[in-house]
């Protein structure tokens, strides 16, 4: 039964991923989590083959960006973070066992920018250890880069569509930023928008999974009225948006979060980069890549 499948990630957290289908391959070894997980969470095993979107609209993307070269970094004055360094491989990292070629490549939504994105959901563990990481990651972008997040949705029997649609609707409204760590606690700390009773550490009815009513009472700790929020989560444009997101994540090929992409090129992820701190150094290296044009 799925309400059973929770428990099963305490047991799988170390792996640091929470799956949609079958992972990249990854060293043996696992990192160390950045921060402590509940003793129980949600689930790391394949999503249903019927949750994934259609391949279609990616296809059509997927056409688009092929024929786009990649973006170069344009000069900007208010810019002062450091230049990315120069690129040099030493042949330390190598395509296809630490990072993942994305063909054709996707296109971003920073033109003139080297785009960092994590694909991610508020309902993985795995998620929700790394986050720290990320945090960390986007403070140390270089000059002419930009991060960005793509929010999935391949975990209907866990409640991601709703997270999905939270992200998006915050988005929308500017609290994004100023919520996003907040939204993880919310889901692992304080339970109140996750399907894991911290009480008693067993799953919720699924009757008594959170709603977007819940939802929006969070957000109106960010200054948005709850009504408001309702009404944009459930609008057509909110709707738009998160099948981009699964097309997206489609064309991207990813199979669990979280991901890193890098300029809509190239995807890794804490295991196939060998560690935490092996996936920073990685996308630093692959952002000096694509600014030196190679």
């Amino acid at each position: 039964m799925r309400l059973r499948l929770p428990l099963l990630c305490a047991a799988l957290i170390g792996l640091a991923a929470c799956s949609g289908g079958n992972n990249d391959a990854a060293p043996a070894s696992t990192p160390a989590p950045a921060t402590t997980a509940p003793a129980a969470a949600t689930p790391t095993s394949p999503a249903p083959a019927s949750t994934a979107p259609a391949a279609s609209a990616p296809a059509a993307a997927a056409t688009t960006a092929a024929a786009a070269p990649a973006p170069v970094p344009a000069d900007d004055a208010s810019d002062t973070r450091p230049a990315p360094k120069p690129f040099v491989d030493e042949g330390k990292w190598v395509e296809g066992k630490h990072y993942f070629r994305i063909d054709p490549v996707q296109p971003t939504s920073s033109p003139g920018k080297i785009e960092v994105t994590e694909v991610f959901s508020y309902g993985c563990p795995a998620c929700f250890q790394y986050h720290g990481v990320v945090d960390d990651m986007a403070k140390s972008l270089p000059r002419g880069t930009v991060m960005t997040y793509t929010p999935a949705a391949f975990r209907p029997d866990e409640n991601w569509p709703l997270l999905q649609r939270a992200y998006l609707t915050a988005l929308a409204f500017g609290v994004d930023k100023q919520s996003h760590d907040a939204m993880f606690d919310a889901v692992f700390k304080s339970g109140e928008l996750g399907i894991i009773d911290l009480q008693t550490n067993k799953p919720k009815a699924q009757s008594a999974w959170p709603t977007i009513d819940d939802v929006a009472k969070f957000y109106a700790k960010f200054g948005v009225k709850p009504d408001e929020f309702v009404a944009t989560a459930n609008s057509f444009t909110i709707n738009t948006k998160m099948k981009r997101s699964d097309e997206l994540i489609r064309a991207y090929e990813v199979d669990s979060t979280p991901t890193i992409v890098v300029n809509g090129k190239y995807r890794l992820t804490p295991n196939s980069a060998g560690g935490y701190a092996q996936s920073v150094e990685l996308v630093q290296w692959l952002i000096s890549k694509e600014a030196a044009g190679k």
